[in-house]
């Protein structure tokens, strides 16, 4: 799966999750994805996907997910904690148990790279490592670099368990 950030003709952004990109591709040439606020067919996909934090390295993860491995995860600060669990209080209940169980998906069945993201996903995406599902955390630069590369990758909420 991959979210997207979609926007339309008339300027309504919006996220929207689909198999992989060329299921968004075959879609979107068929115009059978509509704006969420104004439902015109004339929608493209934004920039990057949405994300919750400061600048720089914080509580959001990019995640490629290509195959499986599992490794634990480090632990996010106890600023990033504090900033997540203040927007999971904040959230849909439904919203906070989707994104609980997207993070267990994710911790279960992808390799945590850490800080080495952004250098992992490139070695996967050429050939240079094998191609397994990882996550981690990246720059909004990092970040930035590796969609203009065209690497695939999604940037989640990381939202802390228990609130």
């Amino acid at each position: 799966m991959i979210l997207y950030r979609l926007r339309c003709a008339n300027g309504h952004e919006f996220d929207s999750w689909f198999k992989d990109s060329k299921t968004y591709e075959r879609q979107e040439k068929k115009s059978l994805i509509g704006c969420a606020v104004c439902g015109t067919d004339k929608v493209e996909r934004a920039l990057m996907a949405p994300r919750i934090g400061k600048k720089g390295k914080d509580a959001t993860l990019p995640v490629a997910v290509e195959a499986s491995g599992a490794e634990t995860p480090a632990a996010p600060s106890p600023e990033q904690q504090q900033q997540m669990a203040a927007l999971a209080r904040h959230m849909p209940k439904e919203l906070r148990e989707a994104l609980l169980a997207v993070r267990a998906e994710v911790e279960k069945n992808c390799e945590h790279v850490g800080d080495k993201f952004a250098d992992e996903a490139r070695k996967i995406h050429y050939g240079e490592s094998d191609k397994r599902g990882i996550y981690g955390e990246t720059s909004d630069e990092e970040a930035e670099a590796l969609a203009e590369e065209g690497i695939e990758f999604g940037r989640l909420p990381w939202i802390p368990r228990g609130n």
